[in-house]
C-alpha cells in the first residue's frame, strides 16, 4: 500500500516537473519568435515602381530574400508621384517600422526631413550620401566601373568585323532617365570604357527625363537606330524596357542596366551592367537586425562584387569577353581608375 502511494506521488511529481520545463520552454521561445515577427521593414520606391525591372525591382527582391531568409515584415508602397516620397517615408516611421528604406536619389530631401522627425527610425537610402544622421545608412555604388566595362564591350564590338546585325557605322546610343549622379556615373564610366578601345566611336546620349515611361524610351531608342546606333545602353529604370523593346524591333543589340536583364529579350540584351541593390538591401536589412547598423556611405564596388557584369551572350566573341575580364581585373588592381566625372561635351 505504502509503496503504491509512493509510485503515485512520484508520477504526480514528474508530470509537474515536465510541465513546468514545457511552459519554461514555451515562454522562452515565444519572446524570440515574436522578436523576429516584429522586425519590420518599410520599403518606398521612386516613381518608376516595382515592375521597373531595374532598380526598384531589385532592392524589392532583396526585403524579399530578407522576408524568407530573416523572417522579417515587409511593407511595401509605390510611389506614383514624386510628392509621395516624404508622406510614404513618414508613414512607415509613424508605424513604427525599425528600418525604412528609400530607393532612389531623388529621395534624398525627403529622407533629410523625415529622418530628422522621426530621431529612432532608422532609414537606408540608394543612390544618395547622406553622412550627418546617425539613423541613415546610405547605399552608394561606383557604377562607373560596371559602366566601363559595358563602354569596352560596346566598344569592342563596334570594331570587330562580322558581328551580326551591326550597322556598321561606329555609333552606339545612351539613354539617360534624369541627368542626376546616379544616372552619369553609369554613363561616365561607358564612355571612358567605350573610348579606351575605340577612340573614334560615336556617342549619341538623349536624356529622357523620365524613369516611367517605356514609349518614351522607344521612340528615343528608334531615334538613335535610324542615326546608325547598333548598340544602345538605357540608363532610365522603367524607361529602359521601351529601349530593349525598341533594340528587339530594329534586330539591333541592348546593354541592361542594374540588373541582368536578358530575360527581357534573351536574342538582343548581350550583357548588363549589374548593380547589387539587391545585396546591399539584404545585407543591410540584416546588420539592423543583428544590432550593426552603419550609418553614412555604405559603399560597393567591383573589390566587394557590389556591381558587376553579367555574362555575355555568345554574340560577343570570345576576345571581347576577355577584353572585358582584363579590364575588370585591371580595375580592381588598381591599374585603371574610372572617374564618375562627365566628360568633356556631354
Amino acid at each position: 500500500m505504502k509503496k503504491s502511494r509512493f509510485l503515485s506521488s512520484l508520477v504526480v511529481v514528474l508530470t509537474l516537473a515536465v510541465a513546468l520545463v514545457g511552459c519554461a520552454n514555451t515562454t522562452s521561445s515565444k519572446p524570440a519568435e515574436s522578436a523576429k515577427k516584429e522586425f519590420k521593414v518599410g520599403l518606398v520606391t521612386d516613381v518608376g515602381g516595382l515592375n521597373d525591372h531595374s532598380f526598384n525591382f531589385l532592392a524589392n527582391k532583396g526585403l524579399e530574400k530578407a522576408v524568407a531568409d530573416l523572417g522579417v515584415t515587409k511593407g511595401v508602397v509605390e510611389s506614383k508621384q514624386m510628392t509621395d516620397y516624404e508622406t510614404n517615408l513618414t508613414r512607415f516611421a509613424q508605424d513604427k517600422y525599425n528600418l525604412v528604406i528609400a530607393v532612389g536619389f531623388l529621395m534624398q530631401d525627403a529622407v533629410e526631413k523625415v529622418s530628422k522627425d522621426y530621431p529612432d527610425t532608422k532609414f537606408m537610402i540608394i543612390d544618395s550620401s547622406i553622412t550627418d544622421r546617425p539613423n541613415v545608412a546610405s547605399a552608394m555604388f561606383k557604377t562607373e566601373q560596371c559602366g566601363y566595362l559595358a563602354g569596352v564591350l560596346a566598344g569592342m564590338m563596334e570594331k570587330t568585323p562580322g558581328i551580326p546585325n551591326a550597322l556598321g557605322k561606329n555609333t552606339v546610343g545612351l539613354v539617360g532617365g534624369m541627368k542626376i549622379p546616379p544616372v552619369d556615373d553609369y554613363i561616365a564610366g561607358f564612355i571612358q570604357g567605350a573610348r579606351s578601345v575605340d577612340s573614334d566611336v560615336h556617342i549619341n546620349l538623349i536624356y529622357t527625363n523620365k524613369f516611367d515611361d517605356p514609349a518614351l524610351g522607344k521612340q528615343t531608342a528608334l531615334s538613335q537606330i535610324a542615326g546608325g546606333a547598333d548598340i544602345i545602353f538605357p540608363v532610365a529604370g522603367g524607361t529602359g524596357t521601351g529601349v530593349i523593346d525598341a533594340a528587339k524591333e530594329k534586330n539591333v543589340y541592348a546593354i541592361g542596366v542594374d540588373a541582368d536583364q536578358n530575360y527581357m529579350a534573351p536574342d538582343t540584351v548581350i550583357t548588363s551592367a549589374l548593380k547589387g541593390m539587391d545585396v546591399a538591401t539584404y545585407d543591410i536589412i540584416k546588420n539592423t537586425m543583428d544590432g550593426n547598423f552603419k550609418s553614412g556611405d555604405v559603399l560597393f564596388d567591383l573589390s566587394n562584387n557590389g556591381v558587376g557584369f553579367a555574362s555575355p551572350t555568345k554574340v560577343v566573341p570570345k576576345d571581347v569577353v576577355d577584353k572585358v575580364n582584363d579590364a575588370a581585373k585591371q580595375i580592381k588592381d588598381g591599374k585603371i581608375t574610372v572617374t564618375n566625372k562627365m566628360p568633356a561635351g556631354f
